[in-house]
């Protein structure tokens, strides 16, 4: 699998925020489960780890916040090296899943905990509260136990307590994994809002693809602990560099192909069923084996046969689902089963069997090595 990872989005500056240096991490002396991992995070940025369970996000976040030490290498904050500093002296805030809110104490007396543990209290701790409060609009509950509180406010409160004590970063694991839909898509939302407000740095893990590409301003996409891929999330969605990216993020047609010849970036390939595509893409070479990554909304009905189309090829429909705003068309063609998302306007009625001609953007066809 190519590793590589391209050009990050932004240039993280020489003062970055938090910087891993050839971090590896092994429990038993022989498996890394982080392998050689080097990232920089710039001030003010939104990082967000993503990946399947096991790829090594939670425990790259949790030697970030001193839970767990590397067996190898360096993790920076604000220049200084920290990798074996206890959590309580690197100023971070955490967020949880599980939120661990004290059930007996009032949610004004969760927020000031950390606050004690740092000697401010009386006037100056109430005043804080307070502001942590109404930045979570919560300010209203602050005499409630966390029991008589909504999954939403408990997560409002977690993140209330994260930021009491004014840090400059603030990590969070699947901390909205407990909600229902709904409620999830406006914490997303909210989080982002207030990390942008704030402009504190934050480190996100999820192993939600969708809550990645709405709330980051870069995503380091892990497995088998390495990152594949670190880029902003246009980038990460229409440029994948590999196959376990491609496929990782959203859904994706992934169809074999040969490479036949290359013009500048664009490079003509032959499927297995013997169609000629043109596709975009920097690896693979001519004569070797590839793939083509195809999203399901970059590929179009062609209505008009007799019109000259790039990329047109024929395909048959297997089943039509829909959607509300969208059909997701299963068809088989190129040698294998592809999926179409349709827009709604052009929605009819498909039957098993149609033959129907698709076509997808040379630009919209991304190259994959293997």
């Amino acid at each position: 699998m190519n590793t590589t990872m391209p050009e990050t989005a932004a240039p993280v500056p020489g003062d970055a925020a938090i910087r891993f240096e050839g971090v590896r991490k092994s429990y038993d002396g022989s498996h890394y489960v982080v392998d050689d991992l080097n990232l920089a995070v710039a001030r003010g940025e939104f990082l967000t780890m993503l990946g399947p369970s096991g790829s090594g996000k939670t425990t790259t976040l949790m030697m970030l916040g001193g839970f767990e030490r590397p067996t190898v290498g360096r993790i920076m904050l604000d220049g200084k090296p920290v990798e074996r500093l206890p959590p309580e002296k690197r100023n971070i805030g955490f967020v949880f899943q599980n939120y661990a809110l004290f059930p007996h104490m009032t949610v004004a007396q969760n927020i000031a905990f950390p606050l004690r543990y740092r000697g401010i209290t009386g006037a100056a701790a109430e005043a804080r509260v307070a502001k942590a409060l109404d930045m979570v609009r919560l300010g209203h509950l602050g005499a409630r136990k966390p029991g008589q509180l909504s999954g939403g406010q408990q997560q409002r409160v977690a993140l209330a307590r994260a930021l009491v004590f004014e840090p400059a970063l603030v990590l969070m694991d699947e901390p909205l994994g407990a909600l229902d839909k709904q409620l999830r898509e406006r914490m997303q939302l909210e989080i982002k809002q207030l990390q942008k407000s704030l402009g504190i740095t934050m480190v996100y893990v999820t192993h939600d693809q969708s809550e990645a590409l709405t709330m980051s301003d870069r995503i380091a996409v892990f497995h088998d602990g390495r990152i594949q891929q670190l880029s902003d999330p246009e980038t990460l969605y229409n440029k994948p560099v590999n196959r376990f990216v491609a496929e990782f993020i959203g859904e994706n047609n992934t169809v074999p192909c040969t490479v036949q010849r290359w013009q500048g970036r664009d490079v003509e390939v032959t499927t297995a069923d013997g169609t000629r595509f043109m596709a975009r893409g920097d690896a693979a070479r001519t004569g070797g084996e590839a793939s083509l990554s195809i999203r399901p909304e970059r590929l179009i009905i062609v209505t008009d046969t007799r019109a000259k189309v790039s990329n047109g090829f024929p395909a048959v429909v297997r089943e039509g689902s829909f959607l509300g705003d969208q059909l997701r068309l299963t068809v088989d063609a190129l040698g294998q089963t592809l999926v179409a998302r349709i827009p709604a306007r052009d929605i009819r009625r498909f039957d098993r069997g149609e033959k129907l001609t698709l076509a997808c953007d040379p630009a919209h066809c991304r190259l994959l090595e293997g």
